[in-house]
Order: structure tokens, then C-alpha cells, then sequence
């Protein structure tokens, strides 16, 4: 799986992704959205919600589950819609150590202060907008 080795000659989706993913994905104009690409990065994302207070939400998600591949574009267009919220994608396969305890995908944690204040199993675009709006 490592630098594109096993290809099927779909090289021209390796640059259209959303941040190495095959997910096309509506830009993001506020600047608000990470995607953790290891568990190192996740550690590092995770620390700096709880150092900095900023309410966030962390979508995990794996590439092969077609409940998550629906939501990702809408949560990726919510993420516009809520500038004051840090809004972060973990592939569950990406991040495997970090995302041990994650048994169904998407799951949604919402923190606020730091703190994990909520969890949202499973996709729904008005669920999820609701909950962003309540967590904002």
C-alpha cells in the first residue's frame, strides 16, 4: 500500500484526494479541517484540542466503509459552515494504534474545553449538522 505500489493504473487519484485518500471533496475556505495521516499525527491533533480549547470535532472513518465515503463530503461542506469549530478526519487504518478503541464507523467525538463532551455513532447530514450547531 506504500507509495502507490499495487497500483491499478488509477495514478491520477493519488494528487485528487482528499489528503492522500481517493475522496474528492469540496474545499474547505476556512482552513478548519485536518486529516490525521498516522497515529503520530493523531497524537499530535489530540493534543492540541486539549491544550487549546478550541470546541472540535474528529470524524473517524475507514476508506472502505460506503456509510463513511457518504458523510465525508458533507461533513467536509459543514466544516464551512462552522468556522469556530476544529473539524478532523482519522482513517481508522491510518491510525490504528490511536484509533483502537473506535468500533463502528463513522463515529463522531465532539470536545469542547479539552474534554470529550459527546459521541455520535453513524452518518445522517441533518444529525450531524444538529449536533455541530449544539457543540459550536
Amino acid at each position: 500500500m506504500e507509495g502507490g505500489t499495487g497500483s491499478t493504473g488509477d495514478d491520477a487519484n493519488t494528487n485528487n484526494g482528499f489528503d492522500g485518500t481517493t475522496f474528492i471533496l469540496p474545499a474547505n475556505r476556512h482552513g478548519n479541517l485536518k486529516t490525521a495521516s498516522s497515529d503520530q499525527s493523531l497524537s499530535d491533533i489530540l493534543l492540541q484540542i486539549k491544550s487549546s480549547k478550541t470546541p472540535a470535532v474528529i470524524n473517524y472513518g475507514a476508506t472502505w466503509c460506503r456509510v463513511c465515503s457518504q458523510i465525508l463530503p458533507a461533513f467536509c461542506k459543514l466544516s464551512n459552515s462552522f468556522p469556530k469549530l476544529s473539524f478532523v478526519y482519522a482513517d481508522i487504518d491510518e491510525c490504528p494504534e490511536t484509533t483502537q478503541h473506535i468500533r463502528y464507523t463513522p463515529t463522531f467525538h465532539f470536545y469542547r474545553d479539552g474534554e470529550r463532551v459527546d459521541e455520535m455513532f453513524g452518518a445522517g447530514e441533518e444529525r450531524l449538522h444538529d449536533r455541530l450547531w449544539l457543540h459550536s
